[in-house]
């Protein structure tokens, strides 16, 4: 999936502002209990998510 369309489709699904760029997603609010688990049903391996504050 396209970076900035998987940004669009994450701030959809919590409800929050964001953007991509510089090769990375950043989504305003704490979302670091949700974003893990969304990103899983996207088709992510789990062992290469990193979610950082």
């Amino acid at each position: 999936m396209d970076s900035k369309k998987l940004a669009k489709k994450l701030k959809k699904n919590l409800a929050c502002g964001g953007t991509y760029k510089e090769g990375r997603i950043e989504l305003q609010g704490d979302h670091l209990r949700r974003i893990k688990d969304l990103l899983i049903e996207e088709g992510f391996p789990e062992e290469k998510i990193e979610v950082r504050n």
